[in-house]
């Protein structure tokens, strides 16, 4: 019998929730993703130091004032990650622009314009790249642009079917709503709760954002994200792609029971016709304590590891 991994791989497209190199060489997804939390961590391994230095000396050489350096020597080091990443998978690799942009639709447009032009000037296309970007109003409104330019986006810190229509609307190439996230949520409001399997709420989520996109003919792809245990894996089994941290796709690569599909394009069903307004996409976010407490959390997260990274890459070597 074939693990459990592989069963998944022949359903769903399997992305690598890491900015590690080598467990990305060993799992051998399509795709990867990458987040300033994740730099972060990846800053430390001693494999990525020369990128560290490399950066740095890049940052140097355009010149600017300090804060044109740390935004030019922190957006370097994510595309140098992402170059090393691109070596190893055939797919895409995601990288995130500032989180401390997400309510600013100009700047948030002006740095993925970088981030392409900086890839673009180590020899990779645009068509190996996605910008992640926050799933706020001023976002997905920024991704709106960037699409319509040919830059695909990843819209991230998803936790809300209103916010997932509102970037099917825009015409976004992917979502990523956090199902893990989504859990902690419930769990923490109401702890007695049975959340497991096909109760979870970030299963419930993801479930009805799949089947409301295939009913009404999205091209938008869904790919869950922020698991906590692999049963939430095994419940989102078939959907578009899955992006899964290391430790989770070694267990399930340890475990060859059979997997069952459980999402199929055919089975969804229309919720919403018309496009939302940003009074309506407003108004959908504020009356949903959980999604409008986990963006706010989610940005204020990525906003200070997007910090820490800064301050390490200032240090002198």
């Amino acid at each position: 019998m074939a693990t459990q991994l592989d069963q998944l791989k022949a359903i769903t497209t399997v992305v690598a929730d890491t900015g590690d190199i080598e467990a990305i060489r060993t799992f051998k997804p399509v795709d990867a993703t990458t987040n300033p939390s994740l730099l972060l961590k990846a800053a430390g391994i001693a494999e990525y130091q020369p990128l560290l230095t490399s950066a740095k000396e890049w940052a140097q050489r355009q010149g600017g004032d300090s804060q044109s350096l740390l935004s030019n020597m922190t957006d370097r080091f994510a595309v140098e990650i992402g170059r090393e990443i691109l070596k190893i998978i055939p797919g895409r690799i995601s990288t995130e622009v500032d989180a401390r942009l997400s309510f600013d639709t100009t700047a948030t447009i002006n740095q993925a314009r970088k981030l392409i032009a900086m890839y673009e000037e180590l020899g990779i296309g645009r068509e190996r790249i996605l910008i992640k970007i926050a799933s706020t109003w001023e976002g997905i409104s920024a991704a709106k642009t960037l699409e319509q330019e040919g830059v695909n986006c990843n819209l991230t810190l998803l936790f809300s079917f209103t916010q997932a229509v509102a970037c099917a609307d825009a015409g976004t190439y992917l979502i990523s709503p956090f199902v893990g996230r989504i859990l902690d949520w419930h769990k923490k409001s109401t702890p007695d709760a049975d959340l497991s399997g096909p109760a979870d709420p970030g299963v419930q989520s993801v479930s009805k954002i799949y089947n409301h996109y295939k009913a009404s003919g999205y091209n938008t792809i869904v790919m869950g994200a922020s698991f906590r245990n692999i049963e939430e894996i095994r419940q989102l089994a078939g959907c578009d792609r899955l992006t899964i941290a290391p430790a989770l796709m070694q267990e399930l690569q340890q475990c060859e029971l059979p997997l069952q599909r459980m999402l199929n394009p055919e089975q969804g069903s229309i919720s919403q016709e018309t496009p939302l307004s940003e009074g309506q996409f407003r108004w959908g976010m504020n009356e949903d304590p959980m999604a409008t407490e986990k963006l706010a959390e989610g940005i204020r997260k990525f906003a200070e590891d997007q910090i820490k990274l800064e301050q390490l890459l200032s240090k002198p070597q």
